[in-house]
């Protein structure tokens, strides 16, 4: 395990329960589903009376809905209670190399483990080894240590993105595990698919571990001598607040003159995640696509093409307009769509940009914005292109469509601009998001 410190990468003490049953216990990662209510009342049908991670954590539907400190402290004493009465098995020194089949017929392959939050960071212009990808609101860390600070336990919604054309780290430990017997396998709850769970252990495991990352590590390495070995998929605010929790919890502990192999021994430095390889055909990529409201449509296109140094081009429909958009030329090219006189409108932006398009179109579209001393609410971001050109036959609006997130320059972009805009990219479908399984001590 000291091989792996300087990866930033901690062998954790996992929990798993007894006589598992994935359909109740595991649930979908709590920044899910905010809008639906429905989905949590069901969640709660599914595992009432039974043990279920649903009651060691915080859905993010019910924040801010004036119960925060009612709900904490009921999830902070289920914690102590699963953990009093028997309800895991004995904590294993051990990875788990994991399986997710989704409901749309993808597998995606993770390894869970645990990461030393003195290796992360948030902020932009970090040269941390890891990184967020998008910008990180510290207006919403505060509600969010609540929740940790004094919890038993923590369960992982946060992973992260390996740089691995090879394959090395993720698909070595499937190698590893190919001939054993899987620690857990099953469906998940409302249709979200089925996961199966292999133990990474003992010195054959580190081994593989520490070349995989040794390699990766390399590949990551800066003119200026930084690494960048991770980047945060998912659940960034979450790491965001477990760092910051880390960062007070160290504040008492260096009052109590704890010396730093003490602090290295403190279980709240560390927070679980999922490594997942960005080259994983399981692991979609989408651009969150824009909507502007209340502009003049073609001053917004002119301004746009000026400042990204494109080009304009008109073109006949809306399935050219996708076309055009979705493909892989020379440069970045921005589909834009709006009415005018009656009639629907389209066209294109074609750029010489290499970097991920959204890096360099939402610092214009704030420019603009700002310029016209306008609101910020009059910007949506949608997933999906068929809504962006519903919404862009609306008067007064124009919908603007991204083009794909290409894996192989995204690694480059956050190292080379620092974290995206928020609502920059999705990671394939909510049902497909993590599930909570494994759980680590904390407090």
């Amino acid at each position: 395990m000291k091989n792996l410190t300087k990866f930033g990468i901690r062998i954790p003490n996992i929990l798993l329960p007894k006589n598992i049953d994935l359909s109740t216990w595991s649930v979908i990662a709590c920044d899910q589903y905010t809008q639906d209510a429905d989905y949590w009342k069901e969640a709660e049908k599914l595992s009432e009376g039974k043990p279920s991670t649903l009651n060691l954590i915080f859905p993010e539907v019910y924040l801010n809905k004036g119960k925060n400190e009612e709900i904490i402290s009921r999830i902070q004493n289920e914690m102590q209670a699963y953990i009093n009465n028997g309800v895991f098995s004995p904590e294993e020194e051990e990875c788990i190399y994991i399986e997710r089949k989704t409901e749309y017929g993808r597998t995606r392959k993770g390894l869970v483990t645990a990461i030393d939050l003195e290796t992360y960071e948030w902020k932009p212009g970090s040269k941390a080894l890891i990184r967020a990808t998008e910008a990180t609101v510290p207006e919403r860390i505060p509600p969010r240590m609540k929740i940790r600070e004094g919890a038993a336990l923590e369960l992982p919604h946060i992973m992260l993105l390996a740089d691995d054309p090879e394959d090395l780290l993720i698909g070595g430990c499937k190698k590893l595990t190919e001939n054993e017997k899987p620690v857990y396998d099953g469906d998940l709850m409302q249709h979200s698919g089925h996961i199966t769970g292999w133990a990474v252990k003992g010195e054959k495991a580190e081994d593989l571990i520490e070349q995989a990352l040794a390699k990766l590590a390399e590949k990551g390495t800066d003119k200026d001598g930084s690494v960048f070995l991770f980047a945060v998929g998912d659940g960034n605010h979450s790491l965001a607040t477990a760092k910051a929790v880390w960062e007070e919890h160290k504040k008492e502990l260096l009052s109590q003159n704890k010396t730093e192999e003490e602090l290295a021994e403190s279980p709240v430095r560390y927070a679980l995640v999922e490594i997942v390889n960005i080259y994983d055909t399981g692991l979609t990529f989408e651009p969150i696509h824009r909507v502007m409201f209340g502009f003049d449509s073609e001053e917004l296109i002119n301004h746009i093409c000026k400042a990204l140094d494109g080009t304009v081009e008109q073109v006949s429909d809306e399935d050219t307009l996708k076309a055009l958009t979705e493909s892989a030329d020379s440069g970045a090219v921005y589909g834009f769509t709006y009415t005018k006189d009656g009639d629907s409108v389209y066209k294109v932006i074609r750029t010489q940009i290499k970097e991920l398009a959204i890096s360099r179109l939402q610092p214009v579209l704030d420019d603009f914005i700002a310029a016209k001393n306008a609101s910020k609410e009059q910007i949506d971001y949608i997933h999906g292109s068929e809504e962006v050109l519903e919404l862009g036959k609306k008067d007064g609006a124009t919908g603007i469509l991204l083009p794909p997130v290409e894996k192989e320059s995204f690694f480059n972009t956050i190292n080379t601009r620092g974290p995206l805009p928020r609502k920059s990219f999705s990671m394939g479908e909510a049902s497909e998001k993590r599930f909570y399984v494994e759980a680590r001590k904390l407090f």
